[in-house]
């Protein structure tokens, strides 16, 4: 018997102490683990991030309903990426679309083939519109030094830095940060729901995030938050921190930075919204602030010199620029872009809507995800 209780006590510390150093080793596991935090994330979702039961529909309804937004939904896709888009809009369609019928706007930098445009719109009886990005929003600017930034592409691209050695890829980071919201199609629209192709959709949705961001006058919503890759933004922050000391009267006075950094904006701690997802206000993209903050940023060359994403760009301007309460997490919408995926936790599962499984594969509290440090700032 004293054997056993030996044993039991000694296993008991060893997880203990095993627990313990991850928690000091790594911040996301001991954010993740805390039982403070945690309860604190449960207290936000409920006051922050539920979306109110006048936006739900009865199930089996069938009619259209009468109120939207002015609202598309947007894809930037090569003619190649046929297959995943085929994925993508079937299933917007069948979690979302088929009741709403918000129109499709999709963007490429060469003109889609009639293969394209024909395979897309067989899938949807929502009006669907095919844009071609003008070459001086997506091709590398004159005024950039192409020596200094092929050196830079090389010298990522020996250290396997994912797309490091792509110039295409820093065309569309770039077009997504200050570009395509100012596309002739997208001119008559208030919102977007950007889609990629092969993404998988897992619930369907009984409301419409678009109403609901237009009542509540949201500006950003997302459902994957998680670091970007250091060498590749490494002197992304001190050139945010010019624009903050240039342009005081253009940070929000309640805004995220608990969310983007650590110590009060010394430095970054690199937690974006992963921007393969994002619902948006368009509105806020053309507006002075953005606008300002784009423009300071692609002065700087670092699309070009280092190898900057959309996806902190974007993230970094709607924490900094709008109040924290105009940010959203959209719970509801299970989804997964190839390696994360998000899966609702609540009884959504229960009522059939859904069909990940949450218990395994949801991104939310995984070591390496962002959401402690989002919840951080509506404590």
């Amino acid at each position: 018997m004293i054997t056993t209780w030996r044993y039991l006590i000694l296993v008991l510390v060893s997880i203990l102490g095993i627990h313990f150093i991850l928690t000091v080793s790594h911040e996301a596991y001991g954010n993740a683990t805390s039982i403070s935090r945690l309860l604190g994330a449960e207290k936000s979702r409920k006051i922050q991030d539920v979306i109110p039961d006048q936006y739900h529909w009865p199930d089996n309804t069938t009619f259209v309903p009468n109120r939207r937004a002015n609202a598309s939904i947007v894809m930037l896709a090569r003619n190649g990426d046929l297959s995943g888009v085929v994925k993508s809009v079937k299933q917007m369609e069948d979690r979302f679309n088929k009741r709403f019928h918000y129109p499709y706007t999709f963007l490429n930098e060469e003109p889609f083939t009639d293969e394209f445009k024909e395979r897309v719109t067989e899938l949807t009886d929502a009006t669907v519109e095919f844009g071609l990005i003008p070459p001086h929003h997506w091709h590398q600017p004159d005024w950039v030094d192409e020596q200094k930034a092929s050196a830079a592409r090389e010298d990522m691209e020996k250290n396997n830095v994912i797309y490091g050695g792509s110039l295409p890829y820093r065309n569309m980071c770039r077009f997504n940060s200050g570009f395509f919201f100012r596309h002739e199609l997208l001119a008559k629209y208030k919102y977007y729901w950007r889609v990629e192709p092969d993404v998988t959709f897992f619930c369907d949705l009984d409301f419409d995030p678009f109403l609901f961001m237009q009542d509540n006058e949201k500006v950003y919503g997302f459902t994957i938050t998680l670091p970007e890759y250091g060498e590749t933004i490494e002197t992304l922050w001190q050139t945010v921190r010019d624009f903050m000391e240039q342009n005081p009267d253009l940070i929000a006075s309640n805004n995220g930075m608990g969310f983007l950094s650590d110590d009060n904006g010394l430095t970054y701690n690199r937690c974006h919204f992963w921007s393969n997802f994002e619902i948006a206000d368009l509105d806020f993209w053309r507006g002075e602030a953005y606008m300002k903050f784009f423009e300071h940023l692609d002065s700087a060359g670092g699309f070009y010199y280092e190898r900057w994403g959309d996806a902190p760009v974007h993230s970094i301007g709607a924490a900094l620029l709008v109040p924290k309460e105009k940010l959203h997490f959209f719970r509801e919408v299970g989804y997964r872009h190839e390696p994360f995926q998000h899966c609702p936790m609540d009884d959504l599962h229960r009522r059939g809507k859904c069909w990940c499984d949450e218990k395994q594969d949801n991104f939310d509290y995984h070591w390496y995800s962002c959401m402690p440090k989002y919840d951080r700032i509506f404590e």
